[in-house]
């Protein structure tokens, strides 16, 4: 058995590394899920690193990771595309096809993104795939409405690798400072904003001396009164909605009195 990882490309290293994963798994069902994983164009080292991120992809049967392959090559996802999605996003095979058609469905309908956008989403992120669908939608809507982030550029900004959070505050620090405007329903502004790329691909440290021209000190205190903008803004959104329900229910009892 031990000859048939060497033959594969394994050095004894790594057949000690990949024996210590699951280490309760039948010999036979490993060497099929590492044949599987091959045959996808992956390397020893690559397989390896794989199943090292996510040891449960060991438990699947060679049919599932078949099946699953199949399915993300029909998303438009090429070998290499391929390679490179489950190189960095392993876990991808142990998700429901419902989870998997989720994402994709609010990319394509939602968001109305083309079909290749939507791969080359998951090429550049296939990390998108573990997130639930309400969050990323609520994430192109902010950029596209909020910011008029046009779709093209959207695809090529990164976004999806960025936490909704550190968005909102380098946005909204700028358009504070006079540095971003959010278009008219023309498209217009008064002043040449910046790419969404050149906003979140930068370092927190580039961010705030070439683009914001701030010290962190004024960033820090920024993004502690926006937080506390937004708790105020949910709370006062919990309490019309507590308010509302009281006189809903105000309504239900004098109906019922009178009847």
């Amino acid at each position: 058995m031990l000859n048939s990882f060497s033959d594969m490309g394994f050095s004894n290293t790594q057949i000690m590394q990949l024996f210590g994963l699951q280490p309760k798994l039948a010999p036979q069902t490993r060497l099929a899920v590492v044949s599987e994983l091959l045959l996808l164009g992956l390397d020893a080292g690559s397989t390896l690193k794989v199943l090292q991120k996510s040891p449960e992809v060991l438990r699947m049967t060679a049919q599932q990771l078949r099946h699953r392959a199949d399915y993300l090559r029909r998303l438009d996802l090429g070998e290499g595309n391929l390679q490179r999605v489950v190189s960095h996003c392993p876990s991808i095979f142990t998700l429901s096809w419902k989870k998997i058609d989720a994402v994709v469905r609010v990319f394509k309908e939602k968001c109305i993104f083309t079909v290749d956008q939507v791969t080359e989403i998951l090429h550049r992120c296939p990390n998108v795939l573990l997130e639930e669908p309400h969050d990323l939608e609520y994430k192109f809507q902010y950029v596209y409405f909020r910011m008029g982030v046009k779709h093209k550029a959207v695809v090529k900004s990164g976004l999806f690798q960025t936490p909704i959070a550190e968005v909102k505050n380098r946005h909204i620090f700028l358009e504070r400072l006079g540095l971003y405007q959010t278009p008219d329903k023309k498209g217009q502004t008064q002043i040449v904003n910046l790419k969404l790329k050149e906003i979140i691909q930068v370092s927190e440290g580039d961010f705030l001396a070439k683009i914001a021209h701030s010290s962190l000190e004024e960033f820090e205190v920024f993004k502690k009164l926006l937080a506390r903008e937004e708790g105020e803004g949910d709370q006062d959104i919990a309490s019309e909605e507590t308010d509302s329900a009281s006189e809903g229910e105000g309504e239900m009892s004098d109906s019922e009195e009178e009847n």
